[in-house]
């Protein structure tokens, strides 16, 4: 995982902000809900939240972080605060997903938030 972003050392969910602790239940709560690998969830501008699940379809694939921003793009956001994923593995490595292009190009600076499946610690992509 060369190209992995850096991560911060995990903090318990409950340590989060609530707005971002909301994204992450959010996140949880879609990858629990599909069994997908994982969830996502992003807060735009407005604080308006979208969650997605990882899409695995023969003609289509996204990741969890893909498929939440294209939903909050889809919708008219204008612009994202935050993203969280739920369900990612081997984080001692770095995070490493196509959806945080796609956050960044929507708004760079924007907060992600990551953990691992059972979401009891909460590691933020270094900027």
């Amino acid at each position: 995982m060369a190209d992995a972003a850096a991560l911060t050392e995990p903090v318990a969910p409950d340590a989060l902000d609530p707005e971002d602790a909301k994204i992450v239940t959010l996140a949880r709560s879609a990858r629990a809900r599909t069994g997908a690998a994982h969830g996502a969830a992003v807060r735009d501008s407005d604080g308006r939240t979208y969650a997605a699940c990882t899409v695995s379809l023969p003609s289509l694939s996204l990741t969890a972080l893909q498929a939440a921003v294209a939903a909050a793009v889809a919708a008219g956001a204008p612009g994202l605060e935050a993203a969280a994923v739920v369900g990612a593995e081997g984080l001692d490595g770095g995070f490493d997903d196509p959806g945080l292009a796609a956050v960044a190009e929507v708004t760079a600076g924007a907060v992600v938030l990551v953990a691992g499946p059972d979401a009891s610690s909460v590691h933020r992509v270094a900027s």
